[in-house]
């Protein structure tokens, strides 16, 4: 009885419980640390409004409901039928009974589960509604994960349409200077096309920035719940400053790997897995019911509710299946078979991560070390270009020539921020290995 109790109090707790995701649990803390406002703000949008996020809540719902029908078998149940009755008896003396009647039944029935079989089906059940709420963690992490890397992405595009612009700019001031030159005939038809094809794969650079950065914008609007008609309404911030404000770690525990979503989701399946073969073979067992009847007629001499107008009954009794075809045995191999199934599911799952955490930290670790080694190369490309600055300046070189010199250290500057978004994703990654413990 007081199992039954706790029970109860059980599913009305999850009865209670609102349909969301627990926002603690996603760390979105994590993405304040970037001093982006705007970055934040996508997170909490993409929270509030993802339709694919808030199928995962849906199908959370379904789950939560179905432990409580399941529930709902281990209880009595109760029903009423109203039935006309029309018959013909024969006339004993002075007995007689009506030959148009109205039957009002009132039934009880219970299977008594002395075997704890309807008790494991709702744990098995439950299981499956724990594993679901950790599949709906996963799939919010995975998308604050991308709406981050989308996110970054759109700011490095920035930074690379601003140095691809200039460097347009810096071919056309080329390519004006040698057509001049070609008229007065101080350079030949190869080095006058040389310099208009180096514009035109400028202008191609700068084209295939732009459909990149569009596509992103869509995209980001799309996670955030927003019509992706309304990309130029999207605000960000600056590349230049987005910076991770904290430290990020160079070892994760173990305890966080096996508690991420996927692994914990996993578990609970096996969980699941284990007591449905413990249902399957309890289904070899007698079942025990008690039914209880109370019948109310006009038939009978009497008023419609008196005690002489009514019939009361109650019936208990166990029942044992005696043939069914092999169906019981081919049910108990199949929850087998599906047990050792989910099993090795679980073990690939802590594999992969644990895998995917050291992928994660191997990322963070070697492409810190390139930013690293490209911001010094920034450095010395800008130290040789102004000694390019200082020789045009001084005569000693031609524009061109200084002007090329320019157009290499843009190079070396879209590749430092190319690193720079690289080892930021790699902080959203390593934020979606942990399972958002980070």
């Amino acid at each position: 009885m007081f199992r039954k109790i706790v029970l109860a109090l059980s599913i009305i707790a999850i009865g209670q419980s609102v349909l969301a995701v627990d926002r603690n649990e996603l760390n979105p803390e994590f993405f304040s640390r970037f001093n982006d406002e705007c970055l934040y703000y996508y997170i909490n949008e993409a929270i509030e409004n993802n339709p694919d996020a808030k199928q995962a809540s849906f199908r959370v719902e379904q789950y939560r409901q179905q432990v409580k029908y399941s529930f709902s078998k281990e209880l009595p149940r109760f029903s009423v039928a109203a039935n006309y009755l029309g018959i013909k008896v024969p006339q004993l003396d002075n007995f007689q009974l009506k030959k148009n009647a109205f039957i009002l039944p009132f039934m009880a029935n219970y299977e008594a589960d002395f075997l704890l079989k309807n008790r494991d089906k709702t744990k098995s059940e439950k299981k499956s509604y724990e594993a679901s709420q950790f599949e709906e963690k996963a799939v919010y992490i995975s998308l604050l994960s991308d709406v981050a890397t989308v996110y970054t992405n759109i700011l490095e595009y920035d930074e690379l349409l601003a140095l691809s612009q200039e460097k347009v700019d810096i071919y056309e001031a080329i390519l004006k200077r040698d057509t001049k030159k070609f008229a007065r005939g101080t350079i030949s038809t190869s080095q006058l096309n040389t310099s208009a094809k180096n514009l035109e794969t400028a202008k191609n650079e700068l084209e295939n920035f732009q459909k990149q950065q569009e596509v992103l914008l869509m995209q980001l609007a799309v996670l955030t719940g927003k019509s992706a008609d309304c990309t130029s309404d999207l605000k960000r911030g600056k590349f230049e400053v987005f910076e991770y404000q904290n430290t990020i770690p160079d070892e994760v525990k173990s305890d966080v790997i096996f508690s991420r979503p996927d692994v914990m989701q996993a578990e609970k399946m096996l969980e699941k897995a284990k007591i449905d073969v413990r249902v399957a073979r309890k289904e070899f067992l007698p079942t025990f019911n008690i039914t209880g009847l109370w019948v109310f007629n006009t038939i009978a001499p009497g008023s419609f509710f008196s005690w002489e107008s009514s019939l009361a009954a109650i019936i208990a009794g166990a029942s044992q299946d005696i043939f069914t075809g092999g169906r019981k045995i081919a049910n108990l191999k199949i929850q087998k078979a599906r047990f050792e199934e989910l099993f090795e599911k679980y073990r690939q799952t802590n594999l992969e991560a644990v895998k995917e955490v050291n992928t994660a930290l191997c990322f963070v670790k070697h492409d810190s070390e390139v930013d690293k080694n490209t911001l010094s190369k920034v450095q010395y490309e800008y130290k040789n270009l102004e000694n390019s600055r200082k020789k045009y300046e001084r005569g000693t070189i031609s524009a061109p020539e200084y002007l090329n010199e320019l157009s290499g250290f843009i190079e070396v500057q879209k590749e430092a921020i190319q690193t720079k978004n690289q080892r930021l994703v790699n902080y959203f990654t390593l934020y979606k290995a942990t399972g958002g413990a980070v």
